[in-house]
């Protein structure tokens, strides 16, 4: 509902104003003649924002996370369940929710809702923050008198959805951290640690060693060029984040993430994973098949993937089975093809898909846990041969000195 600013007189003649809300102009001219206020003047009010809040949004502090889909779809099933109807259930949560942009769209499925929408649609109209996969689970439920259940099988998923990211999240964490801090050595050394013994050896009047000649090659281009180079890092950056964020650019960058050394098929399963537990969820909700399909290659979060999950929907469309449309995408192991064979042979592909996922999970999981001692062998070479190449720069010169000074 919008708020409303008026201005009238009572019965009595006297002046009063205050704010309403309503839909239009004219219902609250009703409301207040029912109250026996003749208005003189009705306009829209004028919401004062609070300085905070509007620096908080602009900053990105209002960004709905998956936690705070997680609380609310958690608080939707436990109004639901109590019997709350649904337009007070979400006038509750807008004004409860700390999250500012969920609460905006809450406020506008609220209004959606009053002009005779359904919650569906009014969901659909922020894809930003409800996504496909959301939105058909609250259609189902719609449709089948069962919203509240709905809500709690979407708590369910996304709760599962926050566990494997996060714990991909922090699997890939420390060899990052690595990286990046063996990056900032290089640099560090190159433009402050190398200069200065270059100084020192160029009073030796002498032929430097190849590596320490490398060295010093590398510190002067470094030191002369360090902000054209510091350009072209930003531009590279930049450039690549706006590739990915084309079509083309998106679908390669996530084949490339699946053939990533070591991560790449902890993310591939992971990702697997997903798309397994949420066509099982869709499938255990009574959607139809070409369009849990539909609905599961948007929310698997890989272009790539979901193109293989969009041509098993094809395959499935002209009368191929699940488990022949799935072996032609070459994704799956022959285990899990077993499974979904034997799924189709008893009509329960939903619960054998509720196994696909917890296999990939449990294969994801024990992966994780051993991918740190994986890479640190990796990590140790790395830093090795940076520490021997240096070390031969810098302290040859220095042992032929000596030996050259020697008895």
């Amino acid at each position: 509902m919008a708020v409303f600013h008026y201005k009238g007189r009572t019965t009595r003649g006297d002046a009063v104003e205050g704010e309403l809300e309503g839909n239009s102009v004219d219902l609250v001219a009703s409301q207040l003649m029912n109250s026996g206020i003749t208005p003189i003047d009705i306009a829209p009010a004028v919401i004062k924002q609070d300085v905070l809040l509007e620096l908080k949004r602009k900053l990105g502090g209002g960004r709905v996370t998956l936690d705070d889909l997680i609380l609310f779809s958690r608080q939707m099933y436990t109004l639901l369940k109590a019997g709350v109807p649904i337009i007070r259930s979400l006038n509750s949560l807008s004004e409860t929710s700390r999250n500012i942009t969920l609460a905006n769209a809450l406020h506008d499925c609220v209004t959606s809702l009053e002009s005779g929408r359904e919650l569906s649609t009014a969901f659909a109209q922020h894809p930003k923050i409800f996504t496909t996969l959301f939105v058909s689970m609250v259609q189902v439920g719609e449709n089948t008198g069962r919203l509240d259940e709905a809500f709690l099988q979407i708590s369910e998923y996304l709760e599962m959805e926050k566990d494997t990211r996060d714990r991909i999240k922090q699997a890939t964490r420390y060899p990052t951290v690595v990286f990046v801090a063996i990056g900032v050595a290089i640099a560090v050394i190159n433009l402050f640690v190398i200069p200065a013994f270059a100084k020192v050896y160029a009073g030796f009047d002498a032929e430097l060693p190849w590596a320490t000649q490398v060295l010093i090659a590398t510190s002067n281009f470094t030191v002369q060029y360090w902000h054209l180079l510091a350009l072209l890092l930003v531009a590279t950056i930049l450039g690549l984040r706006y590739y990915i964020q084309t079509d083309e650019g998106k679908f390669k960058w996530h084949r490339l993430k699946l053939r990533l050394p070591l991560i790449g098929d902890i993310i591939n399963r992971a990702t697997l994973a997903r798309f397994a537990r949420a066509f099982a969820m869709s499938s255990r909700a009574g959607v139809p098949l070409i369009q849990s399909l539909t609905v599961v290659a948007r929310a698997v979060d890989n272009v790539f993937i979901g193109d293989r999950i969009t041509q098993m929907r094809n395959g499935i469309e002209r009368g191929d089975t699940i488990t022949r449309t799935a072996a032609a995408t070459g994704m799956f192991t022959p285990l899990v093809l077993q499974m979904l064979a034997i799924g189709e042979e008893t009509g329960a592909v939903d619960d054998l898909l509720q196994e696909v996922a917890e296999f990939y999970e449990r294969e994801v999981d024990y992966d994780l846990k051993n991918l740190s001692s994986a890479i640190e062998p990796i990590l140790i070479v790395a830093i090795g041969a940076m520490v021997l190449v240096l070390a031969l720069g810098v302290f040859l010169p220095m042992w032929d000195l000596a030996t050259a000074i020697g008895p």
